[in-house]
Formats: C-alpha cells, sequence, structure tokens
C-alpha cells in the first residue's frame, strides 16, 4: 500500500464560467468533504471578465462552507486554460499529485472522486477517458463525436500519441512526473493537454486510463470549427519540440 500523499491539488479551471461551476460545484463540494484524502481544491480563474470575480469569490464562500480545503487563483491576464492549470500548480509546488476537471461538470463528481482515489491507490498517474462501457455513459452529439476522433487522429499521427482520449477535461498526475517536464510545456491554450501527454510519454512517464462517464454540456466555450485550425497547427509546434534533445 503506497502511502498517504501530503496533497492533491485539484484544480479546476474557469473563464467566465461562475454559472456553470456553480451547478457542478453544488456536487463536488460534497464528495469532496467525504473523501478522506488530503485534496486542496483550488478555483482557477484565467482572468474572466465583468463581475465574474466577484461571483467567483462568492462561490468560493459557498463552497467552502461544505468543503473547507477550497481557495480561488486569479490570474493577472487571459492567456489560456494550458497557462492558468500550469500556473495554478506552481502555488504547490510539494503536492504528491496534481490534477484538473473542467468546470462545466461534464464529468461527474463521484468518476473524478473514484479517478484520484485510483491514483493515490496504484501510485500512478490517472487520465479519465471517454469511453462507453457497461458502467459509464457518453453522452455527445454526432458533430462533437465527429470533431474528438479527428483530433484523436491527428494526435496519434503527430505526437505518436497512444492515449484513448488525450482532450478529455480531467486528469491526475503524479506530482513528481510532471515537475521532472514542465520546464518543456508552452502550450497556453486548449492543445495544453496533448502536449502535456506526449512530454510525459517522451521523458518516460506512464500512465492509466480510466472510463469515466461524460456528458455534453451547453454554453462550452470551445468552438470546434474556429479552434480546430490553432489546435492541429499547435500538434505540429509540440511535434518539432519533441524533437528537441530531452
Amino acid at each position: 500500500m503506497p502511502e498517504s500523499p501530503n496533497e492533491i491539488l485539484l484544480v479546476t479551471p474557469v473563464w467566465n464560467d461562475a454559472d456553470r461551476l456553480g451547478v457542478f460545484g453544488e456536487t463536488l463540494a460534497p464528495a469532496l468533504a467525504a473523501c478522506d484524502l488530503p485534496i486542496r481544491w483550488l478555483i482557477a480563474d484565467d482572468c474572466s471578465g465583468g463581475n465574474q470575480p466577484e461571483r467567483l469569490a462568492g462561490l468560493r464562500e459557498k463552497f467552502s462552507a461544505i468543503f473547507p480545503n477550497v481557495h480561488l487563483h486569479i490570474a493577472d491576464a487571459h492567456r489560456g486554460k494550458g497557462s492558468v492549470v500550469r500556473e495554478a500548480w506552481t502555488l504547490r509546488p510539494d503536492a504528491d499529485f496534481l490534477a484538473f476537471v473542467d468546470a462545466d461538470g461534464a464529468i461527474p463528481a463521484p468518476d473524478l472522486l473514484c479517478l484520484i482515489e485510483q491514483a493515490v491507490e496504484q501510485d500512478s498517474s490517472v487520465l479519465g477517458i471517454r469511453k462507453r462501457t457497461d458502467h459509464t455513459r457518453v453522452v455527445a452529439s454526432p458533430y462533437r463525436n465527429f470533431i474528438h476522433y479527428a483530433f484523436l487522429f491527428c494526435a496519434h499521427h503527430l505526437l505518436d500519441l497512444q492515449c484513448a482520449d488525450p482532450q478529455c477535461g480531467v486528469k491526475i498526475l503524479k506530482g513528481s512526473d510532471y515537475r521532472r517536464i514542465a520546464h518543456r510545456l508552452e502550450e497556453i491554450g486548449l492543445a495544453f493537454d496533448s502536449e502535456l501527454l506526449a512530454t510525459l510519454k517522451r521523458s518516460g512517464s506512464e500512465w492509466l486510463e480510466t472510463p469515466v462517464n461524460w456528458t455534453e454540456k451547453k454554453g462550452g466555450k470551445v468552438k470546434p470549427v474556429r479552434h480546430g485550425w490553432g489546435m492541429l497547427l499547435a500538434l505540429f509546434r509540440i511535434r518539432r519540440r519533441l524533437e528537441e534533445p530531452f
């Protein structure tokens, strides 16, 4: 049995996502409170506009009444999901596990906690993957499925990234594995996940992949047509950097 971790830093990146976080947090906060692992939940705001910071502060206060170890970090500029997740992870440099989960609630809180427990039990990085099984259900539009498999095909062939679902919005990483490669990561946007995993693979790190329930949510910030070309170009940038001496 592995030793109990000193800390598990769970980051939820947000950008103008207070409404969706408010819904997701109503199930996530109680799930975290019921878990006996040393989890620190950090809501990481990528410099949202308007009254979003004030609303997030109110949500943090609301959630802390259920799960006290919840905190709010606000970036000084809007750069992208990858940037704010990496920035948040640097705030707890000695955490044994570093994790993130998207704020939209596409992945249910119980599934997230199962992944965290699996990571601690196996002393391994664990990725959630969108996969239909006897125990998991995936709800997505045909268009979303097409975009997902098109990007997966590109990631496999351009990066040799043999991961069933590199873009799924939940990952739990061993802190030591991540810190070994953190200085090599440059993608600040949606290709962050693919660069992260391809670089981990390049360093010799391994991970487990576990199917999770996943339901497509309305109101997402990702626009496949608008963002797709940028993510494809990012894969070429990542491949070029992976060719450099490690």
